[in-house]
């Protein structure tokens, strides 16, 4: 089997390189998190435009804070990427209510008011812990998979896809695939350790 690696693949974690403000890493990074701050966002009762919004906010104020962030992996203390990236877009999310809250006026004195206020948008009522904790994991380790795809030749992935994703065993696979079963431990072996590389401190 030929070497995996392709060139300029890095095996430093994807937190690390955002905080080297790599830009691959961080087009990584938003392709990772942003469909789950959207979804936060829009469980949250915003509408599809102001969720958009909001995760640009949210993703301009990781950026702004990404150096002083002291939690994640590689030993740090501190709370996790997920958690502080949820406390981020709560804090957006409570920044757009209050914003809607100020900026419609009602005229007509105080019946229109009280009409006004029987419309408005309810504060939502947002907790501590990110929600959705397990549903989150899965997600972001789906698509960290389809983002290291291209760092494997098609040999090392199908046989990893086969094993990992489809559940087949590893005698079925180095059969089939005319490979010793060592080898295919070793594909697998490879793939795996660059993931957990990738999302080491981010999930």
């Amino acid at each position: 089997m030929t070497s995996d690696i392709q060139p300029g693949m890095t095996s430093a974690s994807l937190l690390l390189r955002v905080r080297r403000l790599d830009a691959d890493a961080w087009v990584r990074l938003s392709s990772l998190y942003g469909p789950v701050v959207y979804g936060w966002c829009r469980k949250a009762g915003l509408q599809d435009n102001d969720a958009a919004d909001a995760v640009q906010d949210v993703f301009r104020s990781v950026f702004q804070g990404i150096a002083e962030f002291r939690g994640g992996g590689n030993g740090q203390s501190g709370g996790s990427f997920r958690g502080w990236l949820w406390t981020i877009t709560r804090n957006q999310i409570r920044l757009f209510y209050r914003r809607q809250g100020h900026i419609p006026h009602a005229f007509g004195g105080t019946d229109a008011q009280v009409r006004f206020a029987e419309h408005s948008i309810p504060f939502p009522d947002l907790a501590e812990q990110e929600p959705d904790d397990g549903e989150t994991r899965r997600r972001v380790l789906h698509r960290a998979v389809e983002l290291i795809r291209c760092d494997f030749n098609e040999s090392t992935w199908n046989v990893f896809a086969q094993v990992t994703l489809q559940g087949r065993s590893i005698p079925d696979v180095a059969a089939d695939l005319g490979l010793t079963e060592n080898a295919v431990r070793q594909a697998k072996f490879r793939v795996l350790k660059r993931l957990r590389e990738e999302l080491d401190g981010v999930l």
